[in-house]
């Protein structure tokens, strides 16, 4: 295949990709403006629906639970997912690595109807034993949400650390510095790219997730795609894909601001570098 015809192809297969994975996100947008109640039926332009949307406490209820939720397990999971990369790459052979490992990896692997049901009968037993939970709701979908994030989070520090050279490390050892000072103002500033990457999917993760907190969830507690599944078996209304749009919309502002942020910290080091050059 010569170059022209294989660019065309490369070209051809990008533009088909693209369209496949934008033109549905395109039509939701266009549908959230639909007048009429039946989503696939368009009944000409009109905004009702994020009026409707926003006077809806059942769905605000709901995002509100569900970032509640994807920012407490964001974090506890980038804090144990940090330790335990650290723990897998630093620390070498230690007894019980191979067992350890293979916990942290079982979540990636398993099913999540798996893994939703065995969390489910830990938290019954748990309550037939202590007497916690009393009931099941944010705290159960948060520590399930954790259990299955923190492998995620894991992967991401291990392959940040394995990429990581450690001299500045070990010159800081040879100076005299305690493991803890090394760890907290060398160790992890490296570090730093990975946890927001890792913080970033596990917030992603939790906020997307439907089998998993169905399992573990209970009366009153309907997180965002619990309650978006529920309208689809009763038949969806637009007021969905408004919200939907809303989603987009602020995701691509996220998207642009951290390309944005990108942009100008390159430039920056590209200054400093031409200014030290010249100096």
């Amino acid at each position: 295949m010569n170059t022209g015809k294989r660019s065309k192809f490369l070209f051809s297969t990008i533009c088909f990709g693209m369209a496949f994975l934008y033109i549905p996100i395109f039509l939701l947008i266009v549908y959230s403006f639909n007048a009429s109640k039946i989503v696939p039926v368009w009944g000409g332009f009109s905004t009702r629906w994020y009026g409707v949307l926003f006077e809806s406490e059942e769905i605000w209820a709901s995002v509100a639970l569900s970032l509640k939720i994807a920012s407490v397990n964001a974090c506890f999971a980038t804090l144990l997912g940090t330790l335990a990369g650290l723990a897998l790459v630093r620390f070498g052979s230690f007894k019980g690595r191979t067992l350890f490992s293979g916990m942290i990896s079982a979540p990636l692997v398993m099913p999540e109807v798996i893994t939703g049901l065995s969390l489910l009968l830990l938290f019954i037993t748990l309550k037939e034993f202590i007497g916690w939970p009393d009931s099941r709701g944010f705290n159960t979908i948060t520590i399930a949400h954790i259990t299955f994030s923190m492998a995620y989070v894991a992967v991401i520090i291990q392959s940040r650390l394995a990429g990581m050279a450690q001299d500045l490390e070990e010159a800081a050892e040879d100076l005299g510095a305690r493991p803890f000072r090394i760890l907290t103002d060398i160790t992890l500033p490296l570090l730093a790219p990975g946890m927001v990457a890792g913080w970033l999917l596990a917030f992603t993760l939790s906020l997307d997730d439907l089998i998993i907190a169905s399992f573990v969830s209970g009366p009153g507690a309907v997180t965002l795609p619990m309650l978006i599944y529920s309208r689809v078996k009763l038949g969806l209304r637009p007021d969905i894909n408004a919200l939907a749009t809303i989603i987009i919309l602020a995701v691509a502002i996220g998207v642009l601001l951290a390309a944005w942020i990108m942009f100008r910290q390159q430039k920056q080091r590209e200054l400093e570098l031409k200014m030290s050059e010249e100096s």
